[in-house]
């Protein structure tokens, strides 16, 4: 205070005619601390006031709060020497806060010294006051997801000293498992089969269900609410995490009672919406508050800086990066890391049994600057620092904890199929339809999980634009959806699933059309005669339901391409009951890895084709084994059920092991798609 009542003309701490350099100092001391009492008493109140405001609007609304704190405070002292504009205001409350969070040992969200000292001494304050619970205490388990951090990438960043806290937890006590995922590699679909146990009838990102004419887009909190609500229908069981546990930034709630920032909830109004909590929990902390408000501003600062010097090196591939993208990347990697991280620092110190936590940074990034790009390399840092962070708290906790590090998907680079041949997906389905194409094409949005995450915070709907148009096309045009590399087209006006025969007697260029593109890797259709079919270039056709188990290259045809597995996650995605009328995956290059997003994103997942189709488990081993020698994870499902089967050999279990789930066998297993094996699976309920 004293050093910028020097330095700023409109604010003052002494009376008109001057005084002496003690009563300054005592006029600093008594205003300062007005100011942080007001701040500890008056700041909880306000936060909880204003917890429906948007929560990045809270945030920019931080300095205005303390500044109109601070003029409170200066008011209060004596003889009226404290003065100040109420410009200037807000310019010393948000240097004062800074001071105080760069300098204090108040529990905040950091990874310095002084914070490790003071958790050390409120783990052991806490087992003072607590008398310890007769009996031995059963472990917790955290489960840290990395969105779109896949395997590859994780071994890279390990190789290359960007994840100290992962390098060490691989020399010393944990595995490291890669695991496949279903044909819609992205975290709707993986991440719904993780918590819930099911993701039956999630064919993609977004997608048309002709019975509602409604888009169901995964980051919507309606779309996301139903979606869990179909899961815990089809499988008879709440979640992962129904017995005390928590879950922390993620699509679905795993049936936690405890939520932070879960999309799924953010739908609901009133009392029983507890997802927003998380923020309250945060930013009652005024030193919270600035310190990511001002980091925030930094993030802003740092991608824009990042965007300008790309275009400058003319790096390629790249995407437009302006607008509101910015904004977006800064939720994502500060704003909603910083509450997701404090949550599960709270849960750990609160002693709950499971948490289960979603980090979106490095996929926002990814998205946009590349998998294996600077700027995402830089968010590994960083994540990494809050994965020590978070084990370290695990040390103090009044419980054990053992930290299972996963992602749901991985991504695949490449640049956009717009930008290759200069259309979209839905000019080139308006052309074999015979449709007039825009002489300019427009681009796809990219349906990133910030983008919900964003939405939900400014209470805004997120892409109910295709809603509207999905229901003006409904009797006239095709609907042509973008899930990464994945493609979905279906055709409003006929009820039901198409057939290949229908398609060809409405649009007789559009399959082949289709199918012979350059761009594209097959098409998956229905035919009346053969079942499931997968067509490729030059005729090739492939009939899924005559595939045996040992097919070779040339019976597989163009999903010889994309890998093991890949005829098993076509054909299980066949059987939902909303595939698209037509599915279209895109190309792949299986040296380089490379694919071709229908939305705008160099980094993308969705479909088959490279590093979006391998995530990773890591987990202690002290664990069990995921799967048995020379076996492989496939599919969300299937780590739901591994994951289950950990929680239950801590003697803790989060959900019912009898009952319905032993009525109810996994659905996939039933449909034969995916055989459940592996030691992590040790008895026939499972």
């Amino acid at each position: 205070m004293l050093v910028l009542a020097g330095a700023l003309p409109d604010f003052r701490l002494q009376s008109a005619t001057g005084d002496s350099a003690t009563r300054i100092a005592i006029t600093a001391a008594i205003g300062a601390g007005a100011f942080g009492i007001l701040s500890a008493l008056v700041w909880p109140f306000l936060v909880r006031a204003l917890l429906l405001v948007p929560a990045l609007v809270l945030g920019l609304l931080v300095f205005f709060l303390n500044g109109s704190l601070l003029l409170i405070a200066l008011r209060l002292i004596p003889d009226g020497r404290g003065e100040a504009a109420p410009e200037t205001a807000v310019v010393v409350a948000a240097v004062m806060s800074a001071v105080a969070s760069a300098t204090s040992t108040a529990l905040a969200v950091r990874d310095d010294e002084a914070y490790r000292r003071r958790l050390y001494r409120l783990a052991d304050r806490r087992r003072g006051k607590t008398a310890a619970p007769p009996g031995p205490r059963t472990p917790g388990t955290v489960f840290l997801q990395l969105d779109g951090v896949g395997h590859d990438v994780l071994e890279h960043a390990v190789r290359a000293g960007l994840m100290p806290t992962v390098e060490g937890w691989l020399a010393d006590t944990h595995r490291l498992t890669p695991w496949r995922t279903d044909w819609s590699s992205q975290t709707g679909a993986s991440q719904l089969g993780i918590l819930h146990g099911s993701n039956h009838d999630v064919p993609a990102f977004r997608w048309y269900e002709k019975d509602t004419g409604e888009v169901m887009v995964s980051n919507r909190p309606a779309s996301a609410a139903e979606l869990q609500r179909r899961a815990i229908e089809r499988t008879g069981d709440g979640g992962l995490l129904t017995r005390d546990g928590a879950s922390r930034g993620n699509l679905f709630s795993g049936g936690a009672e405890q939520l932070a920032l879960v999309l799924s909830m953010a739908a609901r109004r009133g009392r029983k919406n507890r997802s927003r909590a998380g923020y309250f929990a945060y930013f009652s902390d005024p030193a919270n508050a600035v310190r990511t408000a001002m980091s925030f501003i930094a993030e802003v600062g740092r991608e824009i800086g990042q965007s300008v010097r790309g275009r400058l090196c003319r790096v390629r591939p790249r995407v437009k990066r302006g607008g509101l993208y910015p904004v977006i990347r800064a939720f994502a990697t500060v704003v909603e890391r910083d509450v997701v991280v404090a949550a599960v620092i709270g849960d750990m110190l609160a002693g709950r049994s499971a948490v289960y936590a979603d980090l979106v940074a490095y996929d926002e990034v990814a998205h946009h600057s590349g998998p294996l790009s600077r700027d995402a390399e830089k968010v590994l840092q960083r994540l990494d620092r809050s994965l020590e962070l978070i084990a370290t708290v695990a040390e103090h906790a009044p419980r054990s904890y053992r930290i299972v590090l996963l992602s749901d998907h991985g991504q695949s680079p490449g640049e956009t199929f717009h930008r290759r041949y200069g259309l979209s997906l839905a000019d080139l389905v308006r052309a074999g339809c015979g449709l007039p194409v825009p002489r300019k094409a427009q681009r796809t949005h990219s349906g990133a999980e910030a983008w919900a995450a964003l939405g939900a915070a400014l209470h805004r709907p997120v892409e109910e634009v295709l809603v509207a148009e999905s229901q003006r096309q409904r009797h006239s045009e095709p609907v042509v959806l973008a899930s990464g590399n994945l493609g979905l087209i279906s055709f409003p006006g006929v009820p039901g699933r198409m057939t290949r025969e229908q398609i060809e007697a409405r649009h007789p260029a559009l399959l082949a059309t289709l199918a012979n593109h350059p761009g594209v890797g097959f098409l998956l259709v229905r035919s009346e005669e053969h079942g499931a079919l997968v067509l490729g270039a030059h005729g090739a056709e492939v009939r899924l339901d005559e595939l045996g188990p040992d097919a070779g290259p040339q019976q597989l045809g163009p999903l010889a391409e994309f890998g093991p597995g890949a005829a098993d996650a076509v054909r299980r995605t066949d059987s939902f009951p909303h595939t698209a009328d037509i599915m279209v995956n895109s190309w792949y290059d299986p040296q380089t890895g490379e694919v071709l997003a229908f939305e705008e994103q160099i980094g993308s997942h969705g479909g088959l084709g490279g590093a979006q189709g391998r995530p990773f488990l890591l987990s202690p081993r002290t664990l069990s084994e995921p799967v048995g020698q020379g076996e492989e994870l496939v599919g969300a499902e299937q780590v739901h059920r591994v994951l289950r089967c950990w929680l239950r050999e801590a003697d803790g279990p989060q959900v019912p092991v009898g009952g319905a789930l032993e009525d109810h066998p996994p659905r996939q297993e039933a449909e034969g798609a995916f055989p459940v094996t592996g030691r992590a699976v040790p008895d026939k309920s499972l």
